[in-house]
């Protein structure tokens, strides 16, 4: 067997994970607008623009879940849609088998290892920090692009001390994932940085997500903290939306995805600075009187 064909055996693995989570908090039947929501998210999550802020805004707009019930409903909801981004961008991004397994388990093993110590981090801090480091990665691919720099590879392999770089980026991704700074945006950076194909980014991103995302379910389902109905909608509306968007997604040329991998990160950017300036516990000047 190939080291994918073994990377697919653990996704069927995950999605029992999965299935046998979901099934043990209680199937319901979720409203036309929660599949819809999980449509569109899902739709745009798998062109990596991320699907938990958008996600988060429309339940927000609608006031459709307890803000305490968010993050489990946005993880129990969103896990099968990843998984099924993991098996298609596995299976139709020619990326070198030793490559991909290795990352998504450097990513792993950065959440398992990174779990107990992030959460005294300052988050917001955090925030400051990647949305600043995005848009200044975003700058220097905008430019390549635009043929000012030096352009990257087009290689779907890392060897040598590219690897190395690449397995330490990629667990400290997975440590970032444990304050919930999202890993697809820093690792679309970091796989271009290397030289590899953007496009390369896709199934070493999700494939790590996939295996990350069903173990989180089973905590929440276990302590109740999610939305049943909203989260099997978001299930059910999610896995067509990424069918279609993946093959839209390959068949695009490797300039394109170059850009929109610079809209996604800038968008990832802007909304992380966003977040944290929301999030700033200072409190707000007196207003002036004079």
């Amino acid at each position: 067997m190939d080291a994918k064909d073994y990377l697919f055996v653990g996704l069927v693995g995950a999605v029992g994970v999965y299935g046998a989570a979901l099934v043990s908090g209680g199937l319901v039947r979720p409203t036309l607008f929660q599949v819809l929501v999980g449509t569109v998210t899902a739709f745009f999550d798998t062109f990596g623009i991320g699907s938990f802020a958008t996600t988060t805004a429309a339940f927000k707009l609608r006031n459709l879940v307890a803000v305490k019930q968010i993050p489990g409903t946005l993880n129990v909801g969103h896990t099968l849609a990843t998984i099924t981004q993991a098996f298609i961008y596995t299976r139709i991004v020619p990326v070198d088998s030793k490559t991909l397994v290795l990352m998504i388990a450097a990513s792993c093993a950065g959440a398992w290892l990174g779990a107990g110590f992030v959460v005294h981090w300052p988050r917001r801090k955090i925030q400051i920090g990647m949305g600043i480091a995005l848009s200044v990665a975003a700058l220097m691919l905008a430019l390549t692009g635009l043929g000012l720099l030096p352009g990257g590879g087009d290689t779907l392999a890392l060897h040598g001390w590219r690897l190395w770089l690449g397995l330490a980026g990629n667990f400290g991704l997975g440590v970032l994932m444990m304050l919930g700074v999202g890993l697809y945006a820093p690792c679309m950076i970091l796989v271009s940085l290397l030289g590899m194909n953007p496009t390369a980014a896709f199934p070493i991103m999700m494939g790590s997500c996939a295996f990350l995302m069903p173990v989180a379910c089973v905590r929440f389902v276990r302590t109740r903290t999610y939305n049943r109905q909203a989260a099997i909608g978001l299930a059910i509306g999610g896995v067509p939306a990424v069918l279609v968007a993946a093959l839209v997604v390959v068949s695009l040329p490797v300039e394109t995805v170059r850009w929109l991998v610079v809209a996604v990160v800038v968008y990832t950017s802007l909304n992380m600075l966003l977040t944290a300036r929301a999030d700033d516990p200072r409190p707000a000047p007196e207003p002036s009187l004079s």
